[in-house]
């Protein structure tokens, strides 16, 4: 792109990777580089392994796919995978902290880099409520578990599902706190927590295993069964219906690919790394590899909780149990091994945190971007002593602790899923497009078969979009119109692309041999006369005596170790020479 009059400043103007990577943003800007590969693989399980680890698993078995859920982790996990190989080739080109937003802001340009940036805040904000939420709940069954009483006139204000709840308040506070403060400080409580849950999970499945029977696994893939309809209709279901294709089914091979949409769910979290990128030391190399290698770990802990999960209870057993408690607590119950029920609360308060942590950096850096671009407020993008952005964190932690506390978040789980995808179809357009635009770009990372690849990529984000509910689809849409009424009214006027392009162009020297019009004289630029030289006694100037008629003898001033001969000021206003150094590789 150029800077010049031929470019187009709409809203579809797009920013140059030069000016992306933030070498034109100016050193406030300039986020502080905390993370390492080993650092970016934390963060991504952080996320990816919640308490979705103990509970999915057996939900999907029950209600979608059987025993065969374990092929659905797989399918949904290699549906990840495929975006994600373009996300760590885009990192590799834009490591910047926008992540998807400014992929997007690159590929195909401003109104396009918002609508993305706009499902991203959606995503993000949302998680972190819901994960509020669900945090507050599995903290409350852990102090039951563990016996602790609760205070009377906490009992209604902690572990509610909805309405003011203390639980979820508090830990958002904390979070937004450990954030505001320093990025170190919150990388060090991450590592912790992440250690201690990867060993609750290497526990859980352990100790599964120890009660595993193959039978439990059969019907492996048990016959279809009439779904019922109504709300929880998806736009698949709709779709099969007007086509003529009956009322909806669970289990059997559609059920298998049916519940890859909600495990979906759970491996969101490798794109977050993208947006440490600004962060990141040597990003181009390390955060693709940070990405790849805990998405990758992620589908084997979940398939591996799946294994022992349904191997110990089976798909009778499952559904047999209550819903007073999580599905895998349960299942341990009832094989005989309750204490596990403890760890798995220790387990799944630890894994909550995490996420939330990690959901809630990457929304400040999401927020942190556009602001920086001009699309959002410029004051949010401001930095603080410690070298984080402070107000964007502040900014995120306070919509977050609003919207846990007033919605009922926990009904808008899809929402999340669906901004993610929405967020995945542009990424993997975003390769092809940029392959084909800006060829000349840099690639550490490069994604094999491109083309085919993001064509993959891309069908199977839209097929498990229309496997979300309609409902889903009515709220996404009320929100991105709401975005791009935002953007028309704010974010297009305050774009920091548009203000650069209003600039006039720069005045370039005529090139040189270019003639002059006919009947026109030429005008040549005014020679600066050569720097004045100090002369040895006694030896005039070429064009004229020595200057105010001052003897040039070897007893005058200039002999005798004045001015002229110290190396300050030459007689009469001369200029003295500059001092040589004693040449190039010695200069300092």
């Amino acid at each position: 792109m150029t800077w010049d009059g031929r470019t187009r400043n709409t809203m579809f103007r797009r920013l140059p990777v030069e000016r992306a990577t933030g070498r034109l943003y100016g050193g406030r800007h300039r986020l502080r580089v905390v993370y390492r590969t080993r650092d970016l693989i934390v963060l991504g399980l952080g996320v990816m392994v919640g308490s979705g680890i103990f509970k999915i698993a057996g939900e999907q078995a029950v209600h979608t796919a059987g025993p065969a859920v374990i092929i659905s982790f797989l399918i949904a996990g290699g549906v990840c995978l495929l975006a994600a190989l373009a996300y760590a080739e885009l990192s590799s080109i834009v490591p910047v902290a926008g992540s998807a937003y400014s992929f997007s802001y690159v590929a195909f340009g401003e109104v396009w880099a918002w609508v993305v940036g706009w499902a991203l805040v959606l995503e993000l904000l949302l998680a972190a409520s819901v994960v509020a939420r669900a945090w507050s709940l599995y903290a409350a069954q852990a102090l039951s578990d563990f016996g602790v009483p609760v205070p009377s006139g906490l009992a209604g204000v902690i572990g509610q599902e909805r309405g003011f709840d203390v639980f979820a308040l508090g830990i958002l506070v904390l979070l937004v706190v450990l954030l505001a403060v320093g990025g170190r400080m919150s990388l060090r409580t991450l590592w912790f927590m992440v250690v201690a849950k990867l060993i609750v999970v290497a526990l859980v499945v352990a100790t599964g295993l120890k009660f595993f029977s193959p039978g439990n696994l059969t019907p492996f893939v048990p016959p279809p069964a009439e779904q019922p309809g109504g709300e929880a209709r998806t736009v698949l279901d709709v779709l099969s219906g007007l086509a003529g294709g009956g009322a909806p089914h669970a289990f059997g091979v559609w059920g298998v690919f049916a519940a890859a949409p909600a495990i979906a769910f759970a491996y969101i979290g490798f794109d977050l790394i993208a947006t440490a990128s600004e962060e990141t030391d040597d990003a181009p190399r390390k955060v693709p590899r940070g990405m790849l290698t805990s998405l990758v770990v992620a589908v084997v802990l979940y398939a591996a909780v799946a294994v022992a999960m349904v191997g110990m209870a089976g798909l009778d057993g499952l559904a047999g149990l209550g819903t007073d408690r999580p599905l895998l607590a349960a299942a341990f119950a009832s094989a005989g091994a309750g204490a596990m029920g403890r760890v798995i609360d220790v387990g799944a308060v630890l894994a909550l945190s995490t996420v939330i942590l990690v959901v809630l950096i990457s929304l400040t850096r999401v927020l942190f971007s556009m602001a920086r671009d001009g699309l959002l407020p410029r004051p949010i993008a401001g930095m603080s002593r410690f070298r984080v952005p402070s107000r964007a964190t502040l900014v995120a932690g306070g919509a977050a602790v609003l919207m846990s506390q007033v919605f009922d978040v926990l009904t808008l789980e899809q929402m999340v899923v669906i901004g993610t995808l929405f967020a995945f179809l542009f990424v993997s357009a975003a390769v092809p497009a940029l392959r084909r635009g800006r060829p000349d770009l840099h690639r550490p990372f490069r994604v094999p078969a491109a083309p085919l690849t993001a064509a993959l990529s891309i069908l199977a984000t839209g097929w498990m979009m229309l496997n979300l509910k309609v409902e889903t689809w009515r709220n996404f849409a009320l929100w991105m119109a709401a975005g791009v009424l935002l953007y028309l009214l704010y974010g297009r006027r305050k774009s920091q692309m548009r203000l650069l392009l209003d600039q006039p162009p720069p005045q370039h020297p005529a090139a040189a041999g270019r003639q002059p019009p006919p009947g026109a004289v030429p005008v040549q630029a005014p020679v600066p006369p050569p720097p004045a030289r100090r002369l040895p006694p006694g030896v005039a100037p070429l064009d004229g005596p020595v200057p105010s008629g001052r003897p040039a003898a070897s007893g005058g001033p200039a002999a005798s170790g004045g001015p002229a001969a110290s190396g300050g000021p030459a007689p009469d206003g001369a200029q003295p020479d500059p001092p040589r150094p004693g040449g190039g590789r010695h200069r300092r």
